[in-house]
């Protein structure tokens, strides 16, 4: 039996004149066989060399095409190329090719078009091999439990991709993780491979494509907000390096929760440089707050405001705009179809409530974590995920906390809560919206106490000093609707397992940098 492999770039014509020669042979000579391999043109060049130089052949050009002595995959016996098959055709089969020039450049493409038909093809079927790997940090904690069936919904990954979950979080949670696993599988859900644990610090994070970051508990006692600050770096920095040592390269990182969410991003930043630019802080948790506190005064529902815009420091200093803020399917004189929208500022009458009691409403929900449990932020999260794999809806306005690079004259180097959409995997930022400039003041206020956490965590400035207003109203005359929470409110966001005596600490009032005694 002859049997014959036929390699070519895939849109080579020679190669099609070749292909349409061999098939017609094969077809009626019962002892011809053949197998074909094609390339796109960008790898042809460097996979003839390999082949070339396993086999000791000197060959240059497309096809290229040997004759197998034993099964395939055994050492084969060059023939050469299009001029060298058409004459073995001649000489031992009395067969040649009459393909017409034209003929041969439309089968080419045509060629080309299956070959990356085959490849996409191929790749989705990998997909379904290989699951997604998610891991979970700090598993323990309430978020976990409320994400893991919005995972396993297939609603954030797509009902066509499967997933398999890590749970990580330390040796003393084992218990509780092993219940959490079997609850994991009860589910039984369509997308769900497998759902492990992992107490091992060594081989956290190993081969992960996506990794949440839930808020983390310290053993340490903490008395002052610099100690809070510097507690952070420890496991951000183990985190940072076992991520770029054991993740995928392609890894996401997503970070949720209520305590210095911005922080830990840019730590993770400045320990996993490698994936930086895959590094993303959660802002929807606080969105959603203001959406609800709106909502009720509405007497609508908060699914219906869209485009409300945080800014600054996700769980400390922010701003809440809603000079863009739309309300659909409100109640009122004027109705219009589903997409018809209006303005939410001019809805709300009582301007002294947008800036005085809704301030004062977010502020403490902000300042204490009250109200941002365990399901807003799995909802936060696994939205984000959603939108950051499928695209956010569009037109709508997202909140995302990400490396600032000098948009809006946010300073370099902190990671900022901003206006994003998210289209095809990633997000761009929307510097091309109109009449959102933010005062000054404002602005100095947020990033000077983002800078001063940066400073104080990584031990380059002592003591922590929030940013002091000349002002002392709440709302600047000259914007509408902003929301500010003292970085100094950070101390009473963090969980009380974080402190061994916490009956005996009384916390102060402002907390700026003062130490709390027993």
């Amino acid at each position: 039996m002859a049997k014959f492999v036929i390699a070519g770039r895939a849109d080579c014509p020679y190669y099609a004149k070749t292909e349409l020669l061999a098939d017609y042979l094969q077809k009626n000579l019962p002892d011809f066989r053949i197998h074909k391999i094609t390339q796109r043109p960008e790898v042809w060049e460097d996979w003839l060399k390999d082949v070339c130089e396993k086999n000791k052949w000197s060959h240059k050009n497309s096809p290229i095409i040997w004759r197998e002595l034993l099964d395939r995959g055994g050492k084969g016996l060059l023939l050469g190329g299009y001029n060298e098959f058409l004459e073995h055709a001649q000489l031992y089969y009395d067969v040649t090719s009459s393909m017409t020039t034209e003929l041969m450049m439309v089968i080419a493409q045509e060629n080309l078009g299956a070959h990356i038909q085959k490849e996409q093809e191929e790749e989705g079927l990998k997909t379904c091999i290989n699951p997604l790997q998610v891991w979970i940090t700090s598993a323990s904690a309430p978020a976990c439990y409320n994400l893991i069936p919005i995972l396993t919904s297939g609603e954030v990954f797509g009902m066509h991709t499967e997933i398999s979950i890590t749970l990580f979080d330390n040796k003393q949670a084992e218990e509780y993780l092993k219940s959490l696993v079997m609850e994991t599988q009860d589910l039984a859900s369509p997308v769900l491979r497998s759902v492990s644990i992992c107490t091992k610090v060594e081989e956290a994070f190993c081969q992960a494509h996506v990794v949440v970051v839930l808020d983390d508990s310290t053993d340490k006692e903490v008395f002052t907000l610099e100690d809070c600050l510097r507690s952070r770096v420890p496991l951000c920095r183990l985190y940072g390096y076992l991520i770029e040592k054991n993740a995928h390269e392609s890894v996401r990182v997503i970070v949720g929760g209520k305590t210095f969410v911005n922080l830990k991003t840019v730590l993770l930043m400045r320990y996993a440089p490698r994936i930086a630019h895959n590094i993303i802080a959660v802002a929807l948790g606080v969105e959603g707050e203001a959406k609800a506190i709106l909502a009720r005064k509405l007497k609508t529902a908060p699914s219906y405001i869209k485009d409300v815009i945080i800014w600054g420091n996700i769980s400390g200093n922010n701003y809440v705009d809603l000079r863009k803020t739309r309300v659909y399917r409100y109640e009122s004189a004027i109705w219009g179809p589903l997409h018809y929208s209006r303005p939410l500022l001019n809805l709300i009458f009582d301007s002294q409530w947008i800036k005085r009691e809704f301030v004062a409403t977010l502020k403490n929900l902000t300042a204490t974590g009250r109200q941002f449990g365990g399901i807003l932020a799995a909802h936060s999260i696994a939205t984000t995920l959603k939108y950051w794999y499928h695209g956010s809806p569009p037109g709508e306005i997202v909140s995302l906390g990400i490396l600032s690079e000098g948009q809006f004259g946010i300073p370099k180097g902190i990671v900022f809560s901003m206006p994003v959409k998210f289209e095809n995997g990633t997000w761009v930022v929307l510097t091309d919206l109109k009449d959102i400039e933010i005062s000054e003041q404002i602005m100095t206020r947020m990033t000077s106490d983002l800078i001063q956490e940066k400073l104080v965590a990584l031990g380059d400035k002592i003591h922590f000093q929030p940013y002091q207003s000349e002002h002392k109203d709440l709302v600047p005359h000259e914007e509408k609707n902003p929301v500010m929470s003292d970085a100094a409110d950070f101390l009473n966001q963090i969980p009380q397992t974080t402190f061994e005596k916490p009956q005996s600490l009384e916390f102060l009032n402002g907390f700026e940098g003062k130490t709390v005694e027993s």
